[in-house]
């Protein structure tokens, strides 16, 4: 019996400098992970002009100047992986995420050609990040700075969020194997309250006893707890726990200097959000993070 095709790594470009890096980084993802790339130009028209199909248009991109010339870039360069290229009509805020149906990974840069400078992350980023069914790695520009004062360790790291009382098996899986692919160290960073608040008697919010020692330990312990199983699935992988006081994206965020990859989860469908929700915290990573990062979707969703 044959084995199935894996499906193919998808790179979003549009002939600006950010979708360029974003093509250099699919092109290196895929062929970690042996799969074909995917490379799509989705040539956008005007909202009132869409038809009622969101993709449209010939799958041969034939007069496609920004296809033509990353085809041309990438010509007589060795070690690449398996290339298809395509072009789209649409708008790429749908068709992306559309096409993310037959994806294992969708990537593409922060902002796109037509975007505002001053825009950290760019709508179709937002919408990709948001409705894909696949993996979405956003690549930010260099230079993005983050200040803090934690000491960043040597060597390749990939950075996840751990949710301690809510632990999302499929980020954490995705961390660890793409940490096992790169030969990077994982850094899991769990983040806790502290203060610990409760409401008093007047309706206020106020401090409790809880000791800050045992609220750090007890965040420790259930990440542990939390990564156990994959930990045993990926025993090669260098595993750091980071458990800090305070907001997550803050952490996220600060850890990002100088990591190869920050990974995120998105927010589960429930009878209250029905609609895909990114979340505030991977929001605010994608935002601000030094980092390409990658927004996970999470498992077991119906997400027509």
């Amino acid at each position: 019996m044959s084995t199935p095709q894996p499906l193919p790594v998808v790179a979003a470009v549009d002939g600006s400098d950010d979708s360029k890096r974003a093509l250099e980084w699919a092109l290196a993802e895929a062929a970690r992970r042996g799969a074909d790339l995917r490379i799509v130009h989705v040539r956008q028209y005007a909202p009132y002009l869409q038809p009622a199909v969101l993709v449209a248009g010939p799958e041969e991109p034939a007069g496609d100047s920004v296809v033509g010339d990353v085809r041309t870039a990438l010509e007589g360069r060795e070690g690449l992986p398996p290339l298809e290229f395509i072009s789209r009509d649409g708008l790429p805020a749908a068709v992306l995420p559309e096409m993310s149906a037959e994806a294992q990974l969708l990537v593409l840069g922060s902002r796109g050609r037509g975007g505002f400078a001053s825009l950290l992350l760019g709508s179709n980023g937002v919408a990709a990040a948001r409705d894909a069914l696949c993996p979405v790695v956003v690549v930010p520009p260099p230079g993005r700075e983050v200040h803090g004062d934690t000491p960043v360790p040597p060597g390749p790291r990939v950075v996840v969020g751990l949710q301690t009382d809510d632990p999302d098996e499929t980020t954490l899986r995705f961390a660890f194997e793409h940490a096992a692919r790169t030969g990077a160290r994982l850094q899991i960073v769990a983040a806790y309250p502290w203060p610990v608040l409760a409401w008093s008697a007047f309706g206020d919010f106020t401090p409790t006893t809880v000791d800050q020692e045992a609220a750090e330990r007890e965040t420790l312990n259930l990440a542990n707890d939390a990564v156990a199983a994959q930990r045993k699935s990926h025993p090669e992988v260098d595993v750091e726990l980071y458990v800090a006081p305070g907001d997550a994206a803050g952490h996220l965020v600060e850890n990002s200097r100088e990591a190869d990859l920050v990974v995120v989860g998105r927010h589960r469908r429930r009878l209250t959000r029905p609609a895909p929700m990114l979340g505030s915290v991977t929001h605010a990573v994608l935002l601000h993070a030094a980092s390409p990062v990658a927004v996970v979707p999470p498992a077991g969703q119906d997400e027509d």
